[in-house]
């Protein structure tokens, strides 16, 4: 046999009608043609589907079988239907998010409230077990947007977010409290905890220290940042961490922040998506709620009206 949706939506409105005259108003189709289809159906399925009593038309078992049926296949057509057509808008879909540091995701549960105010439809997941790779994530197909401070000629589109500044924190008793800042030089002989990030993954060894010829001979590895302020705060050593996840401790004075070098050690932070053309708008949407939540919106609004470049978005 061979029933079509069309058989269905049929069945289901002589159903709800309850005659063939109202059915075949409701489906725009003259009774006579409406008797045919129906007649047609069930010659195929070898089964009456409706008893015909006083020009009212009853469901038989058979009939309300196809109908509970007819109503679960519909239903779910019109559902994916919606779908389909708020993606087609650009309101509907997943985004995969990582970032190139566990802590940044601390910004995370305020955008989304309000993001989500906004794409009701939009499932945001974090990809945790791409945080040490998230470039190499975004560029298998992975991920759909990668938060990352690297800014590799790697092909990627990047719009900048914002900047933070890796600083020592040390204890206010520590030698170094008084100082506006430390040469790199002075880390190799402290004790130093350090997030627990391999050293090939890290910016603070990759770009800073190996190039500068440093190699701290007494590191910890802890990989959450409460635990290295208490060492640090003990006393036990220091602490290389953004400003932003010490500022608390740093404000109440139970920890100071000394400058990495004469110069300091800033990096940019970027949103990094594929260069694919046109993206969704509510991973535009996404990204722009960050921008905003990091700077003041109006002078970093992601424009849709950008200029686009061998048909990819430029940030």
């Amino acid at each position: 046999m061979d029933i079509e949706v069309r058989h269905l939506k049929l069945i289901a409105t002589v159903a709800q009608e309850g005659s063939l005259s109202k059915a075949g108003q409701a489906l725009h189709l003259t009774q006579s043609a409406l008797s045919h289809q129906l007649r047609d159906i069930e010659d195929r399925l070898d089964v009456a589907l409706f008893l015909r009593s006083n020009k009212k038309m009853i469901l038989t078992p058979a009939g309300e079988k196809l109908l509970q049926s007819a109503t679960t296949v519909m239903r779910e057509l019109e559902s994916v239907n919606r779908q389909i057509n708020q993606i087609a808008r650009g309101e509907s879909g997943t985004i995969r998010l990582s970032t190139q540091c566990y802590t940044c995701y601390h910004w995370l549960p305020e955008i989304l409230r309000k993001y989500q105010k906004e794409f009701p439809h939009v499932d945001v997941k974090i990809i945790v077990e791409a945080t040490h790779h998230p470039i190499k994530a975004l560029q298998e197909g992975k991920l759909d947007i990668a938060i990352v401070h690297s800014q590799k000629n790697d092909g990627l589109i990047r719009k900048p977010l914002f900047k933070d500044e890796l600083k020592v924190i040390v204890s206010p008793k520590h030698r170094w409290a008084k100082r506006k800042y430390i040469e790199l030089k002075e880390l190799e002989d402290e004790p130093l905890y350090l997030y627990n990030v391999p050293e090939k993954d890290s910016h603070l060894f990759q770009e800073v220290l190996i190039p500068a010829g440093v190699y701290p001979k007494n590191i910890s590895h802890i990989q959450l940042t409460e635990a290295i302020i208490e060492f640090v705060k003990a006393g036990l050593g220091v602490g290389i961490m953004a400003t932003w996840a010490a500022k608390p401790h740093v404000d109440n004075g139970s920890l100071v922040a000394v400058r990495l070098g004469k110069s300091g050690v800033v990096r940019q932070w970027s949103a990094a998506v594929l260069p694919n053309g046109t993206m969704p708008r509510y991973i535009e949407s996404f990204i722009n709620e960050i921008v905003s939540f990091s700077k003041p919106a109006k002078q970093h609004a992601f424009s849709r009206n950008e200029k686009r470049k061998n048909n990819n978005l430029f940030f």
